[in-house]
């Protein structure tokens, strides 16, 4: 793949590394020009949608985690086949090769490593999220020493890939929790015991567990005690020790409750006060089924084949011994003395020993009425205990210790089982995130339904500010429909158009809107009347919040500009017709030649006139002298055109700035 480009955009440089499930490369993304790790997934998608949309569904959900200790995912995506995640690159080695070249680690080293991971698992919980794969394989360290957790969201993506399903657990058999290795479902204590055996790791340079094969292994991580760091290296605290025994115990519930707690045990744990704390031990349940301890006292054979043999002790015979006696008195004695005895044994418990009866079920009962019908039978109700359960509503008896059926004396005290109801889960607290962001989340939680309504708020659109029932809560999950209040930001209103309304329309629109309107300046306008609205500010239609800004602009009308008022002389020439060609002339009585009228027609330009417009029309029969009036305002061009019957005699043209 070197030399490629992915998703249009991401080069591929050269290869990191790569394991079972994945490739990893450098690639430079051309559009916002940096590095970054390309992690090319291995498995075939081909043939299963749903789990590609899972996949996809998980690891955008990995998206959303921010941490600094927590390898960023910018981009997932597909090109074809081809499957990808696009993280942040990170310049160094793994925390595995890093215990390789550097292991085994002191505590002093190793702890600030752990609270960097520990913090980072913690935020990951806190978004719904089990990694499923802790190890130093997938843990990044850079030049600093600082380290930063991948593979968030492939893990639990690729869970349900045919796999998976049929021949192997996911999760890297050496880090594995108990109860992955059965087979169950992995959850944040299985990710609490990957992290005690990377802090096991982390102090020997070497792991707890050791195989010929990997269920070799997984077996161990069943049966066996996480060896003690101590008897490898005694200057160990044991505090230290305790933390690795308390988050890989086998019994998930015997660990910490939460990566908060572990969180909180490695800030103390190299203290002085804590060097010589007792070895963390798990507590004694006397409920709990436990194996029988095999006989170790008995002698051994040296072949199961041989036979021991043992002489019987020998008694010297005294004299008296050697005399002959009658045995028949000894025989009937004998016989009438086991006669005897078997009839005290009938009799004699029934009628001087306490009374005895079977204790009655009251499993399904409420405990009210069990404990009358227990004591009815003469039994005495002693303690009692609560448990979940999916069987029993709450209140109701589970069942007794002793077990009914059995036959015990009367004033036996018994223990009741009273059901909690159905097992609880605590609501997570989802105020003050993102809508869509917990959507995907919950899209395979065990809720009965997740809904949410719109709410206009403050708040950034999309973000929760509510949510029923409210985060802490108990309840149990499958009968729960969650509920979400989702901001729809403030409520915003179209602003009407504004142009060409008065002041008194404009306020009376402040009044009914809520908008805060302000008049910014006001113009000359040859279009709009003066004190009405010219533009506004932002434009008509957008939508605004109520108290929303408004800039707009009002006319004060035509502009008056200065104006030069001047008088312009024009002389006319009056041009007589050539004599008749027959030389004949028309005289008038007084014997004159008789002058033809010629029509003057005047067309001016200046503020009050057009050049299509006439000005003046008249006839002449002598040279005429005219004196037009001029009115030109700043910038403006004047002018006037002659036109004497069709033919144009004189013309002109002046700007404002030529007139004096």
């Amino acid at each position: 793949m070197i030399g490629e480009r992915i998703g249009g955009r991401y080069e591929i440089l050269k290869y990191i590394g790569g394991g079972g499930m994945s490739r990893v490369y450098l690639a430079h993304d051309i559009i916002l020009d940096r590095d970054v790790a390309i992690k090319v997934l291995n498995y075939d998608f081909s043939n299963e949608e749903e789990l590609k949309r899972r996949f996809m569904r998980e690891a955008l959900s990995a998206t959303s985690l921010t941490h600094p200790h927590i390898v960023d995912i910018f981009d997932v995506g597909e090109d074809g086949d081809t499957h990808y995640l696009v993280m942040e690159y990170i310049e160094g080695q793994t925390l595995k090769e890093y215990i390789v070249s550097h292991g085994p680690l002191t505590p002093e080293q190793a702890v600030p490593i752990m609270q960097q991971l520990v913090s980072a698992i913690s935020n990951a919980h806190y978004n719904g999220i089990v990694h499923r794969d802790i190890k130093p394989q997938n843990i990044l360290m850079d030049h600093d020493g600082n380290v930063k957790i991948t593979d968030f969201g492939i893990a639990m993506a690729l869970s349900a890939t045919a796999h998976t399903k049929t021949n192997s657990v996911l999760g890297t058999v050496h880090y594995l929790s108990p109860e992955q290795a059965r087979g169950g479902m992995a959850t944040k204590k299985s990710d609490i015991y990957s992290l005690g055996i990377v802090l096991y790791e982390l102090l020997t340079g070497e792991l707890p567990f050791s195989g010929e094969s990997a269920v070799a292994i997984a077996l161990k991580h069943l049966q066996e005690e996480t060896p003690s760091v101590r008897a490898l290296f005694p200057t160990i605290p044991q505090s230290v020790e305790n933390v690795i025994l308390k988050a890989t115990a086998k019994d998930a519930v015997v660990r910490y409750r939460s990566v908060d707690e572990m969180q909180e045990d490695l800030s103390t744990v190299l203290s002085s006060e804590r060097a010589n704390e007792e070895k963390f031990s798990i507590p004694y349940d006397d409920e709990m089924t436990r194996a029988i301890p095999a006989i170790t006292d008995a002698p051994k054979f040296e072949s199961v084949e041989e036979t021991k043999k043992h002489e019987p002790v020998q008694v010297e015979e005294t004299e008296k011994s050697k005399k002959k006696r009658k045995k028949w008195p000894f025989i009937i004695g004998g016989l009438a003395f086991v006669i005897l005895l078997t009839l005290a044994v009938i009799f004699v418990p029934a009628l001087l020993g306490p009374k005895k009866d079977e204790i009655p079920s009251v499993a399904g009962m409420d405990e009210a009425d069990a404990i009358d019908l227990l004591e009815e039978k003469g039994f005495v109700v002693s303690e009692r205990t609560e448990r979940t359960s999916e069987e029993y509503e709450e209140g109701q008896v589970i069942r007794t210790v002793p077990e009914a059926g059995k036959i015990r004396e009367l004033g036996t005290e018994i223990m009741l089982y009273v059901s909690q109801g159905k097992e609880k889960d605590t609501v997570t607290n989802y105020v003050g995130r993102n809508y869509d962001d917990v959507k995907r989340m919950l899209e395979d939680s065990e809720f009965k339904s997740v809904d949410s309504e719109g709410r206009y708020s403050d708040r950034p659109v999309g973000e929760i500010i509510e949510q029923t029932p409210k985060g802490g809560s108990e309840v149990v999950l499958s009968e729960t429909d969650l509920l979400f209040i989702i901001s729809k930001g403030v409520e915003k209103v179209p602003l009407k158009n504004l142009v060409g309304l008065s002041k008194e329309e404009l306020e009376q629109y402040v009044k009914t809107s809520g908008f805060d309107i302000t008049v910014i300046r006001e113009e000359y306008s040859p279009n709009v009347q003066e004190g009405h609205v010219i533009s506004q500010k932002p434009a008509s239609g957008t939508a605004l919040e109520k108290d929303g800004k408004v800039e707009v602009v009002l006319s004060k009308g035509i502009e008056e500009k200065p104006v030069k008022r001047f008088t312009q002389r024009l002389k006319i020439l009056y041009e007589p017709e050539e004599s008749p060609s027959d030389g004949e002339e028309d005289d008038d009585d007084d014997g004159q030649q008789e002058k033809k009228p010629q029509t003057i027609r005047i067309y001016i330009k200046d503020r009050n006139h057009s050049m299509e417009d006439l000005f003046d029309q008249f006839t002449i029969t002598d040279d005429t002298v005219k004196h037009i009036k001029f009115e030109l305002e700043e910038g403006q061009q004047g002018g006037y055109k002659i036109m004497r019957d069709s033919e144009l005699v004189d013309q002109d043209q002046f700007d404002y700035s030529d007139v004096d």
